[in-house]
């Protein structure tokens, strides 16, 4: 039997810049950031009851015309909201051993904010790529749908 099954490579996180964005440009002048991501989950400890904070780092990379808004718009501290791909990578590191790294290319990257600080919370401060997905954009009449 042979069983077919759907390849779904989506994530989505939401979290805060661990330092600011760096760009840096390929030979074919084409922008790349490199993002650090905390990402915080808050549970109670069964033992003791009490509360803790479990923090992972989500290494993220944007490409193009998003990369160079990221650097504009963001730094460290700043919450943002991530949607992309994993991705897997083999390096070398300084000591000559072969690491294996898993980080989060992205498709989207949201600047998110409380409130309106500056007026700048809106739509202006999302990097996307040019080929986002509709659904996202909201339909013909201008009604935006949200995605939970």
């Amino acid at each position: 039997m042979d069983i077919r099954i759907p390849e779904i490579n989506q994530v989505m996180i939401a979290g805060r810049l661990t330092r600011d964005p760096e760009l840096r440009f390929t030979q074919k002048q084409q922008g790349v950031v490199s993002l650090s991501v905390a990402v915080n989950r808050r549970f109670q400890d069964p033992a003791s009851g009490e509360w803790k904070d479990d923090t992972t780092f989500v290494a993220v990379t944007v490409w193009g015309p998003a990369a160079e808004r990221c650097k504009e718009k963001m730094k460290k501290g700043s919450p943002v909201l991530v949607e992309g791909r994993l991705t897997a990578s083999e390096y070398t590191d300084k000591t000559g051993a072969k690491r294996k790294e898993m980080k989060v290319t992205a498709r989207r990257v949201q600047l998110m904010a409380y409130g309106e600080q500056g007026g700048e919370a809106g739509p202006a401060a999302a990097a996307e790529e040019p080929a986002a997905d509709a659904e996202l954009k909201g339909d013909a009449s201008g009604i935006e749908e949200v995605p939970f």
